[in-house]
């Protein structure tokens, strides 16, 4: 065979394997798909230097890694805004066509999976990271080469990102845990973390055996000159990637209702565990005139489906104990299947509700899942009682330690530190992202650390040597090192990030930082009276955060000495034309309006996201749309860039 017929036998095969995966249209019999695979494998072995970038024989995996690297997206991954019925869809709407005016608007199943970021260069696929905190993820390109319906190479010069849901079949997904079962291994409890699982293998061959398929939803980085987002989704299809099985363009709110319906009915249909229907704003100009909240887009949004409903059955109650002491009543019900997964356990929140609803163990009661949100009991059916149900008491000691618990009515508390229930989620808390953000330290890893007496609390973590981890299963030196240089890197960190960590009961990142703003490391002494007076902290707040700093005082002062957080100062802002003033920005800047905003904010104004009488300034850029013809309307002074830049 010459490099010729090679080249033209891999085309052959990726046009076949195009249309078995990808447009569900087989044109080859198995047997003809697997000689000519064969032939071209067999041509390449003898010739490696010789082997196609984008051949399919590519696609078997068999790269083994220690460990994943992180990576960087080149435009960050956003969250979306959820919304449940059409009343707010119909706020959304009006606060979008508030701003833009008029839109036309692009729908889409939401599926449920692990989202991805593919990075193409010059056409070839260089990078798959997993979306992590929307600016850094998991780098599993070995992985994502593996997926049938990734092209490894698209017709495009320069950088482009596509973005998009990596998901298992619901058939394929049931057949997955069957075969995990049989090997003795837990099953997946839902095809998301399926889909995530399989592509965390370090072993890509692994990946390439789960049948992942990857539905493209979105760009990034990229220079396609359309004006419409539909109209980029159509170039990437077109490129090879999978369309998902339906989309529409929309201009109503009737029109939007329609189509989230007409999904609804094709739930069960579609082999894809779908958990909603995206909205999006279809005209490129109007989406980044509307831009981004911190968390997620304007212009777009998840109107989520609703909750699936079941009968089963009660077999038993059992109690988990949180980081901060609450016991957690957790229902064993008999398993029953929503959407692929099996369902064994329901939430109970607390004894209030086990009174309220009269829960008993025996009872067959309804229960309701929606997306990822964890299964709950809506309703008893008290008709289907025999007289043999449990009634259910209130605990009076810990399960794990054994303790004395506080019962304070709607909460129960175990009040013993070394609970080692509580040191545990306590730690993992303590590491996860958005806190101390300790790589490689996930629960599992925590789980071994305290079960072997390596640490006791957060605090032992900074005081792990490596000959205390050498004889556990699976930890060789290059582990052993990021880890504790992962633990090393939290130190300096900012002092709310730190307060988050400590897993407070009430407290989270926004209060968090307040606290950190108004107390610095003196937060240990706070007082009620001066904690209450923050705006946004209120009495249960203030009670729970003053209980953790009296009853944990001498370990924060050690974690303050041992992390050295970074303090930031109360600065008053000094005198300015923006001092005090109420700030609008819109159009394209010189740099992203996110660091105009923060410059803004230092000053001392209010960056505002709508137009009024109240509006001091609108500053705006190029391509500056329906903001600034408000503010002109109004006679609210309008600037530009450069005149905002003179004035300061």
């Amino acid at each position: 065979m010459t490099n010729e017929q090679y080249l033209e036998k891999v085309q052959i095969l990726k046009k076949w394997a195009h249309a078995y995966y990808v447009e569900d249209n087989p044109v080859a019999a198995d047997e003809e798909y697997d000689k000519l695979y064969h032939e071209v494998l067999d041509y390449e072995t003898a010739h490696p230097d010789e082997v196609a970038e984008d051949s399919p024989t590519k696609r078997v995996g068999g790269v083994v890694r220690d460990e994943f690297s992180k990576a960087k997206h080149k435009k960050r991954m956003w969250s979306m805004e959820d919304v449940f019925t059409l009343d707010e869809v119909q706020e959304w709407l009006n606060r979008v066509e508030k701003n833009v005016g008029k839109c036309e608007y692009f729908c889409e199943p939401k599926f449920d999976g692990a989202s991805m970021n593919l990075l193409y260069d010059d056409g070839k696929l260089v990078r798959a990271i997993t979306r992590g905190d929307g600016v850094v993820g998991e780098e599993v390109t070995d992985n994502v080469r593996t997926i049938r319906s990734v092209p490894l190479a698209i017709d495009y010069e320069g950088l482009i990102e596509i973005r998009g849901e990596v998901v298992i079949r619901k058939d394929d997904f049931e057949v997955i845990n069957k075969e995990r079962l049989e090997a003795g291994e837990q099953p997946f409890a839902n095809p998301r973390n399926a889909a995530a699982g399989s592509l965390r293998q370090l072993d890509s061959s692994v990946t390439a055996k789960r049948k992942l398929v990857f539905y493209p939803w979105g760009v990034g980085e990229n220079i396609l000159n359309f004006p419409k987002l539909s109209q980029k989704m159509n170039f990437v299809y077109e490129q090879g990637f999978l369309r998902p099985p339906y989309n529409k363009e929309c201009n109503t709110s009737e029109e939007i209702e329609d189509f989230y319906q007409f999904l609804i009915s094709k739930r069960d249909e579609i082999p894809m565990m779908m958990d909603g229907m995206v909205i999006k704003v279809d005209e490129i100009s109007k989406e980044e005139e509307l831009g981004y909240t911190v968390k997620f887009p304007k212009w777009m949004c998840a109107y989520k489906f609703p909750a699936i409903e079941k009968i089963t059955k009660i077999e038993a109650i059992t109690l988990q104990v949180g980081r901060t002491g609450v016991i957690t009543p957790v229902a064993e019900i008999e398993p029953v299947n929503i959407e692929g997964a099996m369902v064994s356990r329901a939430t109970l929140h607390n004894f209030d509700e086990i009174e309220r609803k009269d829960i008993r163990i025996g009872d067959s009661v309804i229960i309701i899942r929606s997306g990822d949100v964890i299964p709950k009991i809506i309703k008893v059916l008290e008709d289907r009682r025999t007289g043999s149900e449990i009634p259910v008491t209130r605990p009076t000691q810990c399960p794990t330690c054994g303790s004395e618990l506080l019962d304070e009515g709607t909460l129960i508390k175990c009040q013993n530190l070394d609970c080692p229930d509580r040191v545990v989620n306590s730690i993992i808390h303590f590491a996860k992202k958005g806190c101390m953000n300790i790589d490689g330290l996930g629960s599992k890893i925590v789980d071994i650390l305290v079960k072997e007496h390596i640490i006791k609390d957060i605090l032992d973590l900074y005081f792990i040597k490596a000959e205390d981890l050498v004889h556990l299963e699976g930890f060789k030196e290059k582990r052993i090192n990021n880890l504790l240089q992962a633990i090393d890197n939290t130190k300096g960190t900012p002092l709310y990030r730190l307060i988050n960590a400590m897993g407070i009961e009430h407290i989270g990142e926004v209060a968090s930082k307040s606290l950190a703003l108004e107390f610095g490391l003196g937060i240990v002494d706070a007082k009620f009276e001066e904690v209450v007076a923050i705006d946004g902290i209120g009495e249960e707040m203030a009670n729970s955060l003053l209980e953790f700093m009296r009853v944990n005082r001498e370990l924060v002062l050690k974690l303050f000495d041992v992390v050295q957080p970074t303090v930031e100062e109360k600065v008053e802002a000094v005198d300015n034309p923006f001092k005090d003033k109420t700030v609008v920005l819109t159009g394209t800047m010189s740099v992203s309006r996110g660091v105009i905003k923060e410059m803004l904010e230092k000053l001392g104004a209010k960056v505002s996201g709508s137009v009024s009488k109240k509006t001091d300034f609108v500053i705006y850029g190029e391509d500056a749309g329906s903001k600034l013809t408000k503010a002109e309307s109004l006679g609210v002074t309008t600037l530009t860039e450069e005149a905002m830049r003179e004035m300061l």
